[in-house]
C-alpha cells in the first residue's frame, strides 16, 4: 500500500497521541473529519493499522524477566507446536524463523525460576526437540514504528 504524506501525519498522531479523538486528530491536521475517517478505514482495511488499545508492560504486571527462546521442532510438527505455544500465557510472541531453530518465542516470567518452569513446559511439548534461551538484560531500543513511518513519509514526498 502506498502511504502518502497525510497518511504519515495521521500515523504519527496515532502513535504519539493514541487517546485522542478522531475529531481532534482532524482539527490538528487541518482536514475534514470524513477525510480522516476514510484514511483510517483504508489503512485498517489494508492492514497498515492492525489494532488499537493500550500498550501494556509485562514488568508492571509482575513479569519483569524477558527471554527469547529458540525452539527446534521435529520435522512436520511446526503447526502443531505453534498451536500449542498459544496455550502458554507467558509466551507473548512466537515466530517461524530461518537459521538456528524453527521458532522464536518472546517469553516473560516473574523470575528466573518461573522462566525455568516455562521452558520445562516447552521442552515437554510433543514435537519439541530442544530449546535455547537468551535472557534479555536491558531494553536498548524499545518497540517503535515512528522512525519507520517518518522514513516512509519522507520517501513519499520525494
Amino acid at each position: 500500500m502506498a502511504v502518502d504524506e497525510l497518511d504519515t501525519r495521521i500515523l504519527r498522531l496515532l502513535l504519539e497521541q493514541p487517546r485522542t479523538s478522531v475529531r481532534e486528530y482532524a482539527r490538528i491536521l487541518g482536514v475534514a473529519r470524513g477525510t480522516l475517517q476514510a484514511r483510517l478505514d483504508r489503512m485498517e482495511r489494508e492492514g497498515v493499522i492492525t489494532g488499537v488499545g493500550p500498550a501494556l508492560s509485562p514488568a508492571a504486571l509482575g513479569h519483569p524477566v524477558l527471554a527469547f527462546v529458540h525452539i527446534e521442532v521435529t520435522q512436520g510438527h511446526l503447526d502443531e507446536v505453534g498451536n500449542a505455544l498459544a496455550a502458554v500465557p507467558e509466551i507473548v510472541e512466537a515466530f517461524s524463523i530461518t537459521g538456528g531453530g524453527d521458532l522464536l518465542t518472546r517469553v516473560v516470567a516473574r523470575d528466573n525460576a518461573h522462566l525455568e518452569d516455562v521452558i520445562q513446559k516447552l521442552i515437554g511439548m510433543p514435537g519439541v526437540v530442544r530449546t535455547r534461551t537468551e535472557v534479555a538484560l536491558r531494553e536498548r531500543v524499545p518497540h517503535r514504528l515512528l522512525p519507520l513511518v517518518e522514513s516512509i513519509g519522507r520517501s513519499a514526498r520525494a
